[in-house]
């Protein structure tokens, strides 16, 4: 199996921390090493019943069981398999090495409560969905610095995301962080062969975080619209092809979109292409904000 640099991490990072942690224990160490000592994180984390969590990080686990190289478990630990030799911090770089080092003899000595309480208050955004806040920071100065990290109400706003080029924890964070409420996904066919955006993996992983999910497949374009987009005014062509003949027809779709608004507040449609003006989003957003009683601001994440 050849390995993602991310995933050689993981196998190091464990290795250095004695080859076998418990689940919390173990996220709670790539946490701590990713946030402090990468200059450009592997990871992202989104703030989870105890604090900071890696989506990905655990899918990657998923391949590295697979693999033979990580044994499989309850999902309670990370644990090396026995078989394999204590090699993994060999194959990643000296200053990585260097690193995982100074990780160890500096937070190795901290587990369970301790550990989770020195990611706290090292990032209080982290700890805003804990269920255990007040059992792991008793102080109250501790705990209105994680108050002040959550996201305060801003009245009804309608977003537009894609997840072209990032992960889904990175994606799942910018919701979070804008206060979105209802993420409704615009695509035809809610597919992806990117980790964490196939319509049910990404509805999970919403709800997970208290963010309503809500697929609209009558707004999407049929994958047999979208070849050769390519070539020079492609893409504007299709958009005014979207514009004079699906949008017109889909007036209940435009009206469900209105009705989350008041249901939830803060809604984001999300599709693929980073740029909302390459994504037919921004024609539903078009579409809506054409009436004449629409008040709503607008803003891409």
């Amino acid at each position: 199996m050849s390995l993602l640099h991310r995933q050689r991490l993981l196998l190091a990072l464990l290795e250095e921390m004695g080859g076998n942690l418990s689940a919390t224990d173990f996220q709670k160490h790539l946490f701590l090493y990713v946030t402090a000592a990468e200059p450009a994180p592997s990871y992202d984390f989104v703030p989870y019943r105890f604090g900071g969590f890696s989506f990905e990080s655990y899918a990657d686990r998923r391949r590295l069981v697979e693999a033979g190289l990580l044994e499989e478990g309850t999902g309670s630990e990370w644990k090396l398999a026995p078989a394999q030799p204590l090699q993994f911090r060999k194959a990643v770089p000296p200053a990585v090495r260097q690193r995982l080092v100074a990780h160890r003899r500096q937070f190795g000595q901290l587990t369970g409560k301790a550990l989770v309480a020195e990611t706290y208050r090292r990032s209080p955004y982290h700890a805003i969905h804990s269920t255990i806040l007040g059992e792991i920071l008793p102080n109250p100065a501790e705990r209105r610095a994680v108050e002040t990290c959550r996201p305060r109400p801003t009245g009804p706003a309608l977003f537009t995301i894609g997840y072209e080029g990032i992960s889904l924890d990175t994606f799942l964070n910018r919701l979070i962080r804008t206060g979105v409420k209802c993420l409704c996904d615009v695509r035809k066919n809610p597919i992806s062969r990117k980790y964490g955006f196939a319509g049910k993996t990404l509805a999970d992983a919403c709800a997970k975080l208290g963010i309503a999910y809500r697929h609209l497949p009558e707004l999407g374009i049929p994958g047999d619209l979208r070849h050769d987009l390519s070539l020079p005014g492609a893409r504007a062509a299709l958009f005014d092809d979207y514009r004079r003949t699906t949008l017109p027809a889909q007036l209940d779709a435009l009206d469900k979109i209105r009705a989350l608004l008041e249901e939830f507040g803060t809604v984001a449609l999300t599709c693929f292409e980073h740029v909302a003006t390459d994504c037919h989003r921004h024609c539903v957003v078009e579409a809506l904000s054409a009436d004449p009683g629409w008040t709503i601001p607008v803003r891409d994440l």
